[in-house]
């Protein structure tokens, strides 16, 4: 049985690790090193620790991390989709192997759900794995015409 809890400041290092094992999991070739990328990230993540903009939570089965997810509570402007000026963005949503298949996902993408509407945000987005979309699409959510643009490093 697993339980799950707040992340806190101090758990910067296992989301980034969860973050990093997320995208290689998914076969991604990051533009930097992955040492890099995990700096970067650490460096941004844990002041949202901090100020409550970033909502993390830690699966633990047997006092073991076995997955995380967090909810990015970030400045948007009034949009036709919600008039309020804040938008939840999902993110290192991760569970390690052994632990895939028993419904973590699904819980916290629930509880990230019920944080929004705690805090009156309307639209949450994000982007979804090949892994992830049919979970995301179960509860909910939908595509939409979303373009990127990346610079070529």
């Amino acid at each position: 049985m697993h339980s799950i809890r707040l992340a806190t400041p101090e758990d910067t290092a296992l989301i980034t690790q969860h973050r990093i094992q997320m995208f290689q999991d998914n076969g991604f070739t990051p533009a930097c090193t992955w040492e890099e990328m995990a700096k970067e990230f650490a460096a941004w993540l844990e002041p949202r620790l901090r100020d409550d903009s970033y909502v993390g939570w830690i699966v633990e089965d047997s006092g073991q991390p076995i997955a995380s997810g967090g909810l990015w509570l970030m400045d948007f402007p009034p949009h036709w989709t919600s008039p309020v000026p804040k938008r939840g963005y999902l993110l290192n949503f991760y569970t390690v192997p052994a632990a895939r298949g028993r419904g973590i996902a699904k819980e916290l993408v629930e509880l990230a759900k019920k944080e929004s509407v705690r805090r009156g945000v309307k639209t949450v987005t994000l982007h979804a794995s090949k892994f992830g979309r049919p979970v995301y699409e179960k509860l909910g959510f939908t595509a939409n015409n979303e373009m990127i643009y990346r610079e070529k490093m």
